[in-house]
């Protein structure tokens, strides 16, 4: 138990660029004492000590806004950033050097007993308001973008964007002992993207069809197309706004 408690705080250490030192970390973390606390919740809860335990995760959750059930099975070196708004189900299973921001939810679709929340693999990065719901699995290494929903397996180094949840295989794979990838700026606009796609192929078309009508111009007829500038920036003129 000492050497997880000790995991859990070097995770949060190395993967947050605002930490000083380890007292302070311990001290004003809400997502490490969210995770200490479980971990002692879920001793109880494994030695049929039940309503003790869910006592002491009601508890938690009122000082640090994270509810993790006492039943939920987290691996070492969990760092829970920000943690607010943060819930864990029952039979959620989290491996190892998993990082999570607020407002995730790992949550459950069924009203049944039994397996009904995710399962995380190792090095798992779940963004800023991400909802895994299920019994899905999310494979080793895979990242899930701020706001996804996912409710569907994710293969290994894969990014999931979008809602629902669109699984895209990573060009490379992430090695095991790379830096955490948190860069949102690189994650794919996959509705953009094929939008941009099905407009370059109907403007390829209009300039087929009138390149004969329009003395061979290739312009459109109305003269008017509703589309942002290179920069990506819309005009307001064509708005009601």
């Amino acid at each position: 138990m000492l050497t997880t408690l000790r995991r859990d705080l070097r995770a949060a250490r190395e993967r947050d660029p605002a930490a000083r030192h380890s007292l302070e970390i311990a001290l004003s973390y809400p997502g490490l004492h969210a995770v200490w606390a479980h971990r002692l919740s879920h001793r109880l809860w494994g030695h049929g000590f039940m309503l003790l335990a869910r006592a002491l995760s009601t508890v938690s959750r009122w000082f640090t806004g994270v509810e993790i059930h006492p039943g939920a099975v987290l691996g070492p070196g969990l760092f829970i950033d920000h943690a607010m708004g943060v819930v864990i189900g029952e039979t959620a299973e989290v491996g190892a050097d998993v990082t999570m921001y607020h407002g995730a939810t790992l949550g459950g679709t069924s009203l049944k007993r039994g397996k009904r929340h995710p399962t995380l693999g190792d090095r798992v990065t779940v963004g800023a308001g991400a909802k895994i719901l299920g019994n899905v699995t999310i494979g080793h290494d895979s990242r899930i973008g701020a706001n996804a929903v996912v409710v569907k397996d994710v293969p290994p180094n894969s990014v999931v964007v979008g809602v629902p949840g669109q699984v895209i295989a990573r060009s490379r794979p992430r090695p095991a002992a790379s830096p955490l990838d948190l860069d949102d700026s690189l994650v794919p606009d996959l509705v953009g993207a094929s939008l941009l796609s099905l407009r370059r192929r109907v403007d390829e078309l209009e300039a087929e069809l009138h390149a004969t009508t329009n003395g061979g111009t290739g312009v459109r007829a109305d003269g008017h197309d509703v589309r942002p500038s290179e920069a990506g920036i819309w005009s307001g003129e064509d708005f009601s706004i």
